[in-house]
């Protein structure tokens, strides 16, 4: 301001320097003012943020239980904004932008005020700065000059904040991520139960990001029981949902629950607990040895395949009912079943499979998978889910794998 004497190079360097450090949000916005004032001799100083998404500018300093907002265009703030300009004006009440309720956080009715705008250095517009003088002491073209370079570390601070931010969200998502493989990983079986006259195996290749996908295979009362799921999203969230049907199933049925009574209570209960947009595609059934017959539930889950080997085609079952947690149900329905001849293949396949999309936005499809199981289904069953995998990955050509694959596969021998 016109009246005060020349600031020495070392002190602006040290300012400057200060707000660079500042390492949080609130205590840069804090700094930015105290540097303002006490570069230029203002008697107060103002910061706005703009809100791209909204549109408008808002008085983050000072603080507020409601901020004062504003529209670009509007007040000396909106017009600075606007314009991505410095408004110098000597007289506040002699211009008719200048909009009292608005400009300067409503801390002024008289006197000149400079509005600055921070301006990053990828050209987006940050906020305002205001500098207020009620005495009316004209800001000069050293002023201005100062309140532009000031604006412009601002910016660049802010900016770093913001990167700084979400580096920060970044490595929380990874780790929250990394917990949830981890969870994922630890529902899965050690090893593959024994069923005598049967074959049993279960494969799951995660995606780079944390899904919902599990299954569980475990000799209950000298049945099979069988379980593949998918819940809805990507990160823990999910991948805890389906872990905690998964519990909530192998706690009813070791309860001494049926196929029946255990899905619709977790059914009633997920629906209870999950949030509105969320839900789980499962297949929860058992197998009998003895008989030969699968008795099952498939929410959402499917399409349901039973490789016959009498004609070496499939035959396609579509889930029995709507996935897990959806709604409550008051009765939970017949369960469906299937027998299994010799050398028949049960192939539950989540749609990391069915629905992998090549770089040319082709699914891998339910032909795919049916040519798979035509050449292969003699073929052990490790050795068939590694053609699964083969076949994907020569049809993918290299297009990311965006969800997790799930594979249970079950061959009567004889």
């Amino acid at each position: 301001m016109s009246g005060h004497g020349e600031i020495p190079l070392e002190r602006i360097v040290g300012l400057m320097q200060s707000l660079l450090s500042r390492p949080d949000l609130d205590s840069l916005l804090e700094e930015i003012v105290d540097t303002a004032k006490s570069l230029l001799g203002a008697e107060l100083a103002t910061l706005w943020l703009h809100q791209s998404d909204r549109g408008q500018l808002v008085c983050a300093i000072p603080r507020r239980d409601t901020p004062i907002t504003a529209a670009i265009g509007v007040g000396l703030v909106g017009t600075c904004a606007a314009a991505r300009k410095l408004v110098n004006v000597p007289d506040v009440s002699a211009d008719t932008r200048f909009i009292e309720a608005v400009d300067g956080g409503a801390l002024i009715g008289r006197g000149s005020m400079l509005s600055a705008p921070m301006i990053d250095s990828d050209g987006v517009l940050i906020g305002v700065l205001q500098l207020l003088d009620e005495d009316g002491l004209e800001f000069d073209a050293r002023s201005e000059s100062m309140a532009g370079l000031l604006a412009a570390q601002a910016a660049i601070a802010l900016q770093a904040v913001a990167l700084h931010r979400e580096r920060m969200e970044f490595q929380r998502l990874s780790q929250e991520v990394e917990l949830a493989r981890t969870i994922q990983i630890g529902t899965l079986p050690e090893a593959m139960p024994r069923v005598p006259g049967y074959e049993v195996h279960g494969h799951f290749q995660p995606a780079e990001r944390a899904g919902g996908d599990l299954f569980d295979l475990a000799v209950l009362d000298d049945q099979l029981y069988i379980l593949l799921g998918d819940a809805t999203g990507h990160g823990f969230g999910p991948a805890l949902s389906a872990v905690q049907m998964q519990a909530m199933l192998r706690v009813a049925f070791r309860c001494g629950a049926d196929l029946d009574q255990a899905y619709q209570h977790v059914n009633n209960q997920l629906a209870e607990d999950l949030a509105e947009n969320r839900f789980i595609t499962a297949f929860v059934g058992f197998l009998d040895p003895a008989t030969h017959q699968v008795r099952f539930h498939s929410g959402g889950q499917g399409p349901i395949l039973l490789w016959q080997a009498a004609t070496n085609e499939p035959q396609w079952r579509k889930p029995t009912t709507f996935a897990f947690g959806v709604m409550e149900v008051d009765a939970p329905g017949k369960a469906a079943t299937l027998d299994l001849a010799p050398g028949d293949v049960l192939a539950l396949i989540s749609d990391g499979i069915y629905e992998y999309t090549n770089e040319h936005g082709e699914l891998f499809g339910d032909g795919r998978v049916a040519e798979v199981m035509r050449q292969g289904h003699g073929l052990p069953l490790t050795e068939l889910t590694t053609k699964f995998m083969e076949a994907v990955a020569e049809f993918s050509a290299g297009a990311p794998q965006l969800d997790d694959i799930t594979l249970v596969l079950l061959r009567r021998e004889n």
